[in-house]
């Protein structure tokens, strides 16, 4: 039942909904109909079926401290301890992405680790597991684009400019970054009132503020300026959770390029404005730029591959499919139980 669910595309509407959401995730329902051209009860009817019914959330993304880094983990596993292998390792607070590729025998994730340590993970506990076979980790040097930072592509870039509060700059699918960004926020800025408001809209960033006040035990008015400051500073980032295939986007595939170190900037902004990219990053290792994608079919893939990156200064690409996505912000799924042999 829930996998034909997840297989039902949303109509234009409730996709450019959930679009509207992405660039703000406190959007109010007159804003929204304002720019998209409905009514209000529209929206908010909406919304509300499209939250109620577990077809996307919205969640507030934690800042992460400057002084931690990521590594992005390739291991190799005996196909009948991969499950295992994947839950513990989604169990682990450590480890916010876990994929299983579409070939079976490799768990794909993100480390969160403190640059240039040992990584216990990585050195110890994986190797000394029986079923790992092999496992590779490649240090994220430079983030060119996030999983919140993507916009689906069924706004106009007026209606997203439009949508998008003042203080955000987010590099949508039209528009590539021209600056080096700025330093991440600080945690340590956010004080214990913050850190409350913070927790409370954790995992329903939509929860209004005077629901955030009574919870809180401030006052209304500041929990509103509070919230207003967090937006503005970069503390509070608020992320749409939904399934890529109900926005008609089955195929998700991470893509490894090796580029020419003098185009290695170029083409990672290049990557972050493209509206398949969910996730772009500069790392080490043979493969020296990533890039995460979801598409509409492999034709669009191959088109990707073919077509879009070249000119950017790629000398070798290696496609991996996902076949499941295990973890991600927002999301934990169960890894699929193989039939017993």
């Amino acid at each position: 039942m829930a996998s034909n669910m997840a297989d039902q595309v949303l109509d234009a509407r409730d996709q450019r909904l959930i679009a509207a959401l992405q660039c703000d995730g406190r959007l109010s329902a007159e804003r929204a109909a304002d720019v998209l051209g409905l009514s209000p009860r529209t929206v908010h009817r909406r919304w509300q079926a499209l939250i109620g019914d577990g077809t996307c959330r919205v969640i507030a993304l934690p800042a992460r401290p400057s002084a931690v880094g990521a590594l992005l983990l390739r291991i190799r596993v005996l196909g009948a301890r991969r499950d295992a292998l994947a839950a513990a390792l989604a169990a682990r607070d450590d480890i916010p992405f876990i994929d299983l590729s579409a070939s079976g025998d490799e768990i794909l994730a993100v480390s969160l680790t403190r640059p240039g340590t040992r990584d216990h993970l990585v050195f110890r506990e994986l190797p000394a597991t029986r079923a790992v076979t092999s496992v590779s980790a490649d240090t994220i040097l430079h983030l060119f684009a996030e999983a919140a930072d993507w916009r689906h592509d069924v706004l106009t870039e007026d209606e997203r400019t439009a949508l998008t509060p003042a203080a955000l700059t987010p590099a949508g699918p039209t528009t590539a970054p021209t600056t080096a960004p700025t330093a991440p926020p600080d945690p340590a800025q956010a004080d214990q009132t913050d850190r409350d408001i913070l927790a409370v809209l954790a995992d329903d960033a939509r929860t209004p503020a005077a629901a955030v006040a009574a919870r809180t035990g401030r006052p209304e008015s500041t929990v509103r300026r509070r919230i207003a400051r967090l937006t503005a500073t970069g503390l509070l980032r608020t992320h749409v959770v939904v399934d890529p295939r109900r926005l008609g986007l089955p195929i998700d595939a991470n893509v490894l390029l090796r580029v020419a170190p003098d185009r290695l900037d170029d083409a990672g902004r290049a990557l972050a404005a493209h509206p398949a990219v969910h996730g772009a990053f500069a790392t080490t290792g043979t493969a020296n730029l990533q890039a995460a994608v979801w598409m509409r079919d492999l034709a669009d893939l191959y088109r990707f591959l073919s077509r879009d990156l070249a000119g950017l200064g790629v000398e070798a690409v290696e496609t991996v499919i996902i076949g499941q996505a295990v973890k991600r912000p927002g999301t934990l799924t169960a890894p699929p139980r193989r039939p017993p042999t």
